[in-house]
């Protein structure tokens, strides 16, 4: 075997690594970015939650022998869960819920505090809850006439803007959390009944590369 084939020889070898390398990071990005985020989560939650718990019940954490709080693993997140679970399950009782309610009001109006809250409560009232909005997918074309972008139906008129024969379309940004609200003519959206609305969104979350199921 003379050089030249050697050296075919290598690059080939060095291509086959690195293809292998590639379809390792493929394999492996997405499960370590995932316990990544649960572990930081459980650290964030285990640090600051036995701290509150010692302030106000220093009966049930104790201190070793180097004056730093006894911290259990996953303990906060076991006991953050726990307590989520238990609001859920109160809320749905009738006196409790009255309660939740009134609370709920006081907050709407509420100076300041009023413009967080209703942000983020209808935010997440948009994906779950009672008032799923994002639960209409459909192909809205907004820059051309054979271009279409993947949205979602959040109101089936805009009369309140004058707009009786329109639509209120979002349309969520690939590989962000921000999105753009548009007011569209009925004819210009096209109703997606093949997928989910929740496979409407991972495909358009991440640019299209995900795989749907019909």
């Amino acid at each position: 075997m003379n050089k030249n084939q050697l050296r075919a020889a290598y690059k080939n070898q060095l291509k086959k690594l690195l293809q292998y390398f590639i379809q390792g990071l493929i394999v492996l990005a997405p499960i370590g970015i995932t316990v990544w985020a649960i572990l930081s989560l459980f650290n964030v939650i285990d640090d600051f939650l036995p701290n509150i718990l010692h302030r106000f019940f220093p009966e049930w954490i104790g201190i070793d022998a180097e004056g730093n709080i006894d911290k259990t693993t996953g303990l906060g997140f076991v006991l953050i869960i726990a307590f989520v679970l238990l609001v859920g399950r109160l809320s749905s009782v009738f006196m409790v819920g009255r309660l939740v309610e009134v609370l709920d009001k006081v907050l709407e109006n509420t100076p300041g505090i009023k413009i967080i809250y209703g942000s983020v409560k209808d935010f997440l009232e948009a994906f779950a809850g009672n008032k799923k909005k994002f639960d209409k997918p459909v192909l809205v074309s907004v820059d051309a006439a054979d271009v279409w972008r993947i949205g979602f139906i959040t109101r089936l008129d805009a009369k309140d803007l004058e707009l009786k024969e329109h639509v209120v379309v979002y349309v969520p940004h690939s590989y962000a959390i921000s999105g753009i609200t548009y007011i569209v003519p009925k004819n210009k959206i096209k109703p997606l009944t093949n997928i989910s609305a929740a496979d409407a969104m991972k495909f358009t979350l991440t640019g299209g590369v995900v795989e749907l199921d019909e």
